[in-house]
């Protein structure tokens, strides 16, 4: 007779619900995305990964965290275009949510609604400091919220703040080390009254 843990019967008993990750960059959201996702298939579990189309910075198809841990993955310009690829799938991941559109919030609920267990990753802040596209949305309706953190570059804090180091202020600016910086409250609240001083 073969027991299973408690564990493998929560893997892979069918109960829908939505796990959100989210942090500032650099903290590693994706690669507990992967994580999640590796473990899932070696249960056995049918799983489907989804990211923008417009994330290109590693691979055009595959989920790459910033230590390079890798996952093949389906690039999507509409949150919409999730459903038309789920149906017989248990798990589905979605990395970097905060660029999709609003819509994903309902998409992510109807999924968890039909029994999928949905994993979302993506900021929660943009580079001013502001809850970003559907995140905070996301954050309200899951079942479980994990907040990961970075390690602040100036002081070896816990970071919760993505300081963008060059000048540009649009919203969506895909980069990494060049371009951002983990950065703790005390340390981002000083890297903003400079960036307000050199625009001055």
């Amino acid at each position: 007779m073969v027991v299973f843990s408690e564990d493998h019967i929560k893997e892979t008993t069918r109960r829908g619900r939505i796990e959100v990750i989210c942090g500032s960059m650099f903290s590693g959201k994706t690669e507990e995305l992967i994580r999640r996702l590796k473990r899932a298939k070696f249960a056995k579990q049918r799983v489907e990964i989804f990211k923008p189309a417009i994330d290109v910075r590693y691979s055009e198809e595959n989920v790459v965290s910033h230590d390079s841990h890798t996952i093949s993955s389906t690039p999507i310009d509409s949150s919409a275009s999730i459903l038309l690829f789920t149906s017989e799938i248990d798990v589905v991941g979605i990395d970097e949510a905060q660029f999709f559109d609003k819509g994903l919030v309902n998409v992510c609920n109807q999924l968890a609604n039909d029994g999928v267990r949905v994993i979302v990753a993506g900021l929660d802040m943009d580079f001013r400091g502001v809850p970003f596209g559907p995140m905070p949305e996301l954050c309200a309706i899951a079942d479980e919220v994990s907040k990961v953190h970075a390690i602040c570059v100036k002081c070896g804090e816990l970071a919760s703040f993505s300081h963008r180091t060059v000048n540009n202020d649009k919203q969506v600016l895909l980069g990494e080390t060049a371009e951002y910086e983990p950065l703790c409250r005390r340390c981002y609240q000083e890297a903003m009254e400079e960036d307000k001083k050199k625009r001055e």
